[in-house]
């Protein structure tokens, strides 16, 4: 979930094809290698044109090990910038190489323009500009042509990774926009279009019962009334039907007759799952136990469902818990961890959710039912989703019946 990134922070990608576990990608990896073998080519060449043809072994070791905090430039760029530069100094006094911008501090400088902020990054700047200009003078008078190259190396790298940020926030909002305008657009459509069935065939299977019933003593009038509301109800079906088969398109054709919808009565199986999952998992069931309409049930499985799976997937080592609550008019349900798990870094509907899209589609589910859904990272660490829904009081069908006669129900 996204609720536990800091403050502040640009979302950059999610590092993908993790290695062996560990908190780093192989791109991070390459990125590192790559930068290290440059700045070690670029000192061998160094050493051959100044006439010594000598490589210093402990500036060579140094140069290597600055490289290894690039793999965690995208969790900790501002921490592995600063190690970029302790290691560096070490390395411009060991080696002295004459002013110069190395691949691996180009990286490090980028990579924390493009995660923070631009206070954090104008003040990384001006510390590598500092660091390079007065290691590599052996912490003397630096000479102004180190300060030119120092300063406006680190403008350059600085200036290109905020440049690049904003350009991917820009994208990936309009990415957004664009989601969100054709999400609307196909729901104008499906209303305008639900709106035509029920206000002409529905209006007129009404109209040709109350036809009917006014005249029940004339039975060429009762029948033809029943066969045009037949017909236009055979119409209104064919079409809704079209319309659903429309917003299904792309599904797999049903090879059995479906399952039962899950509802309230299988968080104990969703419970069961998540702790063969690895995930310590309870179920506290509160207020007496009755049947659930169908969607609401459905709506807190999902949300339990959805809960459990980020907390296995971003948590890391933790407890869940499952509270759902039965209330006289109202059920809640909350989903618990106590994880710190490091959440996904990419693009998301909102800066306080975990899961993304995932809690998009809990939110819908809950508006349909006219609750409310809260989610975000608990003071005490982890993190939380509550849903409150309200229960609606079914109408009988004897109830409905009689008032569409017009009759007084009394209750």
């Amino acid at each position: 979930m996204e609720g536990r990134r800091r403050p502040g922070a640009v979302v950059d990608e999610v590092p993908q094809n993790r290695v062996n576990g560990l908190p780093w990608s192989q791109a991070d990896a390459l990125v590192a290698v790559g930068a290290g073998m440059l700045d070690l080519v670029a000192y061998l060449l160094v050493s051959q044109v100044d006439g010594t043809g000598s490589v210093s072994v402990p500036g060579f070791v140094f140069l290597v090990l600055a490289a290894l905090p690039l793999l965690a430039r995208r969790h900790r760029p501002v921490q592995a910038l600063a190690v970029v530069l302790a290691l560096q100094s070490v390395v411009n006094v060991l080696a002295p190489m004459g002013p110069h911008f190395g691949a691996v501090l180009t990286v490090a400088l980028y990579s924390a323009a493009r995660h923070r902020t631009w206070p954090v990054t104008v003040g990384a700047a001006v510390a590598a500009a500092v660091t390079t200009m007065l290691s590599q003078s052996m912490f003397r008078v630096p000479s102004g042509e180190g300060a030119i190259s120092a300063f406006g190396a680190s403008t350059l790298v600085a200036g290109a990774g905020l440049a690049v940020a904003r350009w991917q926030r820009e994208v990936a909002a309009n990415r957004r926009l664009l989601a969100d305008r054709a999400v609307a657009e196909e729901r104008r459509r499906i209303a305008r279009e639900l709106h035509d069935i029920v206000a002409h065939h529905i209006t007129t299977m009404q109209l040709m019962a109350g036809g009917a019933r006014a005249n029940l003593a004339d039975q060429e009038v009762v029948r033809d009334a029943l066969i045009t509301l037949e017909s236009s109800g055979r119409l209104a079906l064919r079409e809704m039907r079209q319309l659903l088969n429309v917003l299904r398109a792309g599904d797999e054709p049903d090879a059995a007759p479906p399952a039962p919808q899950p509802g309230a009565e299988d968080l104990e199986r969703l419970v069961d799952e998540s702790r063969l999952a690895g995930l310590p998992t309870e179920l506290d069931v509160r207020g007496p136990r009755r049947p659930l309409p169908p969607t609401v049930g459905l709506t807190v499985f999902r949300i339990v469902q959805e809960g459990l799976t980020n907390a296995r997937k971003y948590a890391g080592p933790a407890r869940a818990s499952v509270r759902l609550t039965y209330g006289p008019d109202r059920v809640t349900v909350e989903v618990l961890d106590d994880g710190a798990g490091v959440p996904p870094q990419d693009a998301a509907p909102s800066a306080g959710d975990r899961g993304g899209y995932g809690l998009l589609g809990m939110r819908e589910r809950v508006a349909l039912h006219g609750g409310t859904l809260e989610a975000g990272p608990r003071p005490t660490g982890g993190f939380a989703v509550l849903a409150d829904l309200p229960l609606v009081a079914e109408e009988s069908a004897e109830a409905a019946v009689q008032r569409q006669r017009g009759e007084v129900v009394y209750r």
